[in-house]
């Protein structure tokens, strides 16, 4: 059905834009003590050798994600439990500039772990036809071990020209938004959450080439090919190299534009991807009669394509505090109808940082999103209830219809430490799953993001 409960998400990076960010080269220029509450790194400086690694270019890094929800109301099934899931990113990032002489050279690899359970899976929307979001962005993909991330990139042209060659997934890249909510819907590259089948995110890697050119300081243009293997799926491939099992091609275009509006950043993408396998029609048969009357194979197309903006921007700052304020951000994605379960999915929100004199590391997070279930979709699910002739939604043989999923969540971020920060938070879904007859849900959620 196109989507990844990371995912999909996640790109669920990101925290992944978080978690990311955090393997790059930056570091403490000052040696911290365990639990110093200015440091990056729980563990601190060990006594200086972290910064000494770093100073030859050696950066070794260990983050913690988890998200622990609960049902407090409504959903498939009302009756309350907890559910936990986490996830650790292994990471070592190396300045090939310092350690071999390769100017502008950068090398990155990180291996991720993932376990726990989905509240969204059985309490949440009916298993029948599964929730689009989750409640616990960084639950899927498989709970086990991943090569998610071993590339090397070099810029040329006095870093004019960016080329990135490796294992990595499009949304480190394409489509990119960071993941401090705690539901999918609001976190990483949504591209890959709604074509799953097609654009992995984060935790999966596959091959892939990116070309990065800076039109100017404020402008790029970035493409990229990725090898479009769903065998890097499966949870036994978690560290496969081959590229046996290949179908074809992912193709993401994309311009993004970071401009400063009265002093304040911002950053804007607009994109496209094609995905070059054929793809089968969500309604029609080979036959050219609905699917569900002749019971064959789906009708084919050549292709798969679809699309998406993405907008941030902060537009106020705090007692003249760039660091704090307010920033708003939207985006959408748009599907061909032809082939894709999810044909357009909306999201709207805002975050303030430092709202709170005593607290200015601490942030108030709000957003809403929209998941939409291509009509022929909805068509062929009706079409083939009724010719099973079952329409009773509580028939097992029923099967749901699935139209349009609501997310909406709110938290408040404690920044602990610099190296810990909290998010307890409130989510509300409404039509789980897209199936009007699942009660709209309730749920607490609590999120950790920490680094070691």
């Amino acid at each position: 059905m196109g989507k990844n409960i990371y995912s999909v998400g996640k790109n669920r990076l990101y925290s992944n834009a978080v978690l990311l960010g955090a393997l790059g080269l930056a570091g403490n220029t000052f040696a911290a003590d365990a639990f110093d509450v200015n440091s990056k790194y729980m563990t601190g400086d060990w006594g200086g050798v972290r910064n000494e690694l770093l100073e030859k270019g050696y950066d070794l890094s260990l983050f913690y994600t988890s998200s622990t929800a609960t049902n407090v109301s409504g959903g498939y099934n009302d009756d309350q439990t907890v559910r936990y899931a986490d996830q650790f990113a292994f990471g070592l990032h190396m300045d090939l500039e310092k350690i071999l002489g390769w100017s502008d050279t950068e090398f990155k690899l990180a291996v991720t772990e993932r376990s726990g359970r989905n509240l969204s899976n059985d309490r949440i929307s009916d298993p029948r036809a599964g929730m689009f979001s989750s409640v616990q962005e960084v639950w899927g993909r498989g709970q086990t071990w991943r090569l998610t991330q071993l590339w090397l990139k070099k810029k040329f042209l006095d870093e004019q020209l960016d080329i990135k060659l490796g294992r990595f997934n499009p949304g480190e890249d394409f489509n990119s938004f960071p993941c401090d909510f705690q539901n999918l819907a609001f976190c990483g590259s949504q591209v890959g959450n709604w074509i799953g089948d097609v654009w992995y995110n984060w935790p999966v890697s596959q091959w892939g080439l990116r070309v990065k050119y800076n039109l100017t300081p404020e402008l790029y243009f970035q493409v990229a090919a990725f090898d479009q293997n769903p065998s890097n799926l499966e949870i036994g491939n978690g560290f496969k190299m081959s590229g046996s099992g290949s179908r074809g091609t992912l193709i993401p275009v994309e311009l993004v534009w970071s401009p400063k509006v009265n002093g304040l950043p911002g950053e804007y993408r607009v994109g496209y991807y094609k995905s070059t396998p054929k793809a089968n029609d969500v309604f029609e048969g080979a036959d050219g009669q609905p699917q569900p009357v002749s019971g064959g194979a789906f009708r084919t197309h050549s292709s798969k394509h679809g699309g998406w903006f993405v907008a941030q921007q902060q537009v106020t700052s705090h007692a003249s505090d760039a660091s704090r304020g307010l920033s708003l951000f939207g985006s959408v994605t748009f599907h061909d109808k032809d082939t894709n379960y999810v044909d357009s999915y909306q999201q709207v929100g805002m975050i303030y940082k430092g709202l709170f004199d005593g607290r200015p590391k601490d942030d108030i997070g709000v957003g809403l999103a929209r998941i939409h279930v291509n009509d022929d979709a909805q068509k062929r699910t009706r079409l083939a209830n009724e010719l099973n002739g079952v329409s009773d939604y509580n028939d097992p043989a029923f099967q749901p219809v699935q139209d349009t999923e609501y997310n909406a969540e709110i938290y408040y971020g404690v920044h602990v430490a610099d190296w810990l920060t909290v998010r307890p938070n409130v989510q509300y879904v409404r039509h789980p799953g897209g199936v009007n007859e699942v009660d709209d849900a309730v749920v607490v959620g609590f999120k950790v993001q920490s680094s070691f």
